[in-house]
């Protein structure tokens, strides 16, 4: 802690020696030039003023945090699942065989498989691990294939694609597609705000 004295060096000097070497009422010391010291701090009651203020502003911006955060999870899942599209589309072309993305929508997981001798098999890699989504996001399908029960999007060896959508709901209502609208193109993410309500309703309920 630093003691400034509240004189100037020459008026300090001129001060009477019982002034200068009387003790501080606040800090108890002596400056360098024999003044009493000001001790520059926080009261008790500054802190809990500014900790009441700092509570008071974080109660205030906890729904916009959690909001925030709620949505980046969506922003990421959708961005995962557009990476495995993309990989699975690429691998099929490079290797000959048809891949598949695979949804459980009970279990609320998706993961990619290959063709190997007939069967559809997972994935060895980093790809072919099972992803689960967070328990705040609900998922819906369109136009995406069916066989035997199980839900995927085909991806083959000639390049072409499913063309179908995977919509993405978090708890406020942000929707999420990453989708495809023709069997030649790619998946690209949209952010659809006219099915706001429509899916709020569904995660309310």
């Amino acid at each position: 802690m630093i003691y400034e004295c509240r004189f100037s060096i020459d008026r300090c000097l001129m001060l009477p020696q019982s002034r200068r070497q009387g003790p501080s009422l606040r800090s108890g010391r002596l400056c360098a030039h024999g003044c009493a010291g000001v001790l520059g701090g926080f009261t008790l009651l500054e802190l809990i003023l500014v900790m009441i203020i700092l509570s008071t502003v974080l109660a205030m911006a906890a729904p916009s945090l959690r909001g925030f955060f709620g949505s980046r999870k969506t922003h990421d899942e959708a961005a995962q699942i557009l990476a495995l599209t993309q990989f699975a589309r690429s691998q099929a072309i490079s290797e000959g065989v048809i891949y598949r993305l695979n949804f459980d929508t009970q279990q609320r997981t998706y993961w990619l498989t290959a063709q190997q001798s007939g069967a559809f098999e997972q994935l060895k890699t980093e790809f072919g691990q099972i992803f689960t989504l967070p328990n705040d996001i609900i998922t819906e399908l369109e136009n995406v294939e069916k066989e035997d029960n199980k839900l995927f999007l085909e991806f083959t060896p000639q390049g072409t694609v499913t063309a179908g959508t995977i919509w993405l709901i978090d708890r406020r209502g942000l929707v999420l597609e990453v989708t495809c609208p023709t069997i030649t193109e790619s998946f690209f993410i949209v952010e659809s705000e006219k099915s706001y309500g429509k899916y709020a309703f569904k995660q309310d309920s």
